[in-house]
């Protein structure tokens, strides 16, 4: 008989790394990464990690608290990750299951399912009833707006990383230099390079259109958040319009969410995001609901936890790679050809340097 397991507490520390390549987007500059590191104690002795990214320093400490106050609503609880889960969203369904609380929830979500990996003696990819294996993986950590020299420079520093696919930045005041930049890129890492790029948000539909259509023929594996991101019915008048393929899914703020886009053929790939999706059980509705549409799914950020989860997705597609937790961690994730490597230890691959992290801390 398997003993039962309790939480004792979860434990969130802000801290604020820097960043090996500052990222300029279409909606502006990132060039700290401000993260929430979860630990997920249990009474046996195991304890789960997972971290969150506030994108913004202005909600570390907000985010922070709210992952401590779900905190006390769960220690005690037996460590099983669905009723968990459903314990936090019957007490948040009045407040709203958005924003910092959908990103809270999934925080908890992650590092209870690596606790609970952890106390059974599996990687995660095992306990949901995979295996480790290689996952497709392209490196998105730079080629943010830059000028196309730079662009070009930069594709094959991150490709040297041991990858075969990048994703360009683009959404440029001017079309004509995005349409540069992306032909600067493919000039200089040759067509067997797999290249997407991503407007994040920044276009109206028919301007989404207008420079879809300037893109079509450069060979794009996808055009990722041409406009708006909850603006569905748009971004199904941007794909039905555009030959390359068009790419949502970040945003998503529930597996509800997803559903209303497929339904809408707001897109022809998914890409949602495990903080925002609901964690690995989020991420687990998300990706029957791609595997029921037939669509490719792909992952956003997060990659230590998302190379576990690909594992176990159907439809999986392309794992987006950053190294923006490294600094805190006490080993990263291995590439090697252009895939990425989840192991056979215990739980999700992350472990903390704790000498690290009380150098990053924020106040």
């Amino acid at each position: 008989m398997t003993e039962t397991i309790r939480i004792k507490r979860l434990v969130a520390r802000p801290v604020i790394v820097p960043m090996n390549l500052p990222l300029q987007t279409s909606t502006g500059a990132v060039a700290k990464a401000p993260l929430v590191l979860i630990d997920c104690e249990t009474d046996q002795g195991a304890t789960g990690h997972a971290y969150l990214f506030s994108i913004t320093p202005s909600a570390l400490k907000p985010l922070t608290g709210m992952v401590t106050e779900m905190s006390d609503l769960v220690a005690g609880d037996e460590l099983l990750p669905l009723e968990i889960e459903r314990k936090l969203t019957q007490r948040h369904t009045l407040l709203g299951l958005a924003g910092l609380q959908r990103l809270a929830q999934s925080g908890i979500d992650m590092a209870a399912w690596d606790a609970l990996a952890r106390a059974r003696s599996l990687p995660l990819v095992r306990l949901l009833g995979g295996a480790p294996k290689p996952v497709r993986a392209y490196n998105s950590k730079g080629l943010g707006i830059m000028p196309a020299g730079a662009a070009a420079d930069e594709a094959q520093k991150l490709l040297a990383e041991g990858f075969h696919a990048v994703k360009i930045r683009v959404g440029r005041p001017d079309a004509r230099e995005d349409l540069n930049v992306v032909r600067a890129v493919r000039k200089a890492v040759g067509d067997g390079v797999t290249l997407m790029c991503d407007y994040n948000q920044a276009l109206t539909v028919a301007e989404a259109i207008r420079r879809g259509r300037m893109l079509d023929d450069e060979g794009l594996l996808w055009i990722e958040e041409p406009i708006r991101h909850d603006d569905h019915l748009g971004c199904a008048r941007v794909a039905e319009a555009l030959s390359t393929p068009v790419q949502i899914g970040e945003n998503f703020d529930s597996a509800f969410a997803m559903q209303s886009a497929l339904s809408l053929r707001a897109c022809d790939f998914v890409m949602p995001d495990v903080q925002r999706i609901g964690g690995v059980t989020g991420w687990l509705r998300a990706a029957a609901l791609a595997h029921a549409a037939g669509v490719e799914m792909s992952t956003h950020l997060f990659s230590e936890v998302s190379a576990h989860l690909l594992c176990v997705t159907p439809t999986a597609h392309w794992l987006e790679y950053v190294d923006w937790a490294d600094a805190v961690l006490a080993a990263r994730l291995q590439i090697k050809d252009g895939f990425a490597l989840p192991g056979e230890e215990p739980g999700n691959g992350i472990e903390w340097d704790e000498a690290a992290v009380r150098k990053y801390l924020a106040s």
